[in-house]
């Protein structure tokens, strides 16, 4: 695993400021980022609990969580800068301690600033036949946009 200096620390720095471990490069969903990004489950049990780490720069594309009933997720931000979009509206600023309640059936994205790591737990919330659906990447005009 190769770590990239950045203007924010290398990829052992960010992890040995908090608590979770970053886990392993997230190979089974690299198809749906670009960038690299990391996964460590906290709990695979009940709830889904996930730490996801975003290398600078790393985002995934545009999603939609479906579910007949429930479901959806939230994101408790653990480190570094990041930023979550929903579709037709502006972009908000993710930082440790920001919470984001995603409701099924929203198309959003979310990812690392460009100049820094990010982290946060990803919660499954619990509903019936839930899914994802994966869509187009955040193209860099956009992305382009973000501080």
């Amino acid at each position: 695993m190769s770590e990239k200096n950045t203007n924010n620390g290398t990829r052992e720095a960010h992890e040995n400021s908090m608590v979770f471990s970053v886990g392993k490069p997230n190979d089974g969903f690299a198809q749906y980022f670009i960038g690299q990004s990391y996964l460590s489950p906290l709990s695979t049990e009940q709830v889904g609990i996930f730490n996801v780490t975003f290398e600078p720069k790393c985002r995934n594309n545009w999603h939609i969580h479906k579910a007949d009933k429930g479901g959806g997720q939230i994101l408790v931000c653990v480190n570094g800068r990041g930023y979550y979009q929903e579709w037709g509206k502006e972009a908000q600023e993710l930082n440790p301690g920001d919470v984001v309640n995603i409701p099924a059936g929203v198309k959003h994205w979310h990812g690392a600033a460009p100049d820094s790591w990010f982290s946060h737990l990803a919660v499954e919330v619990p509903g019936e036949n839930t899914s994802n659906e994966w869509l187009e990447a955040v193209d860099d005009e956009t992305y382009g946009k973000l501080k």
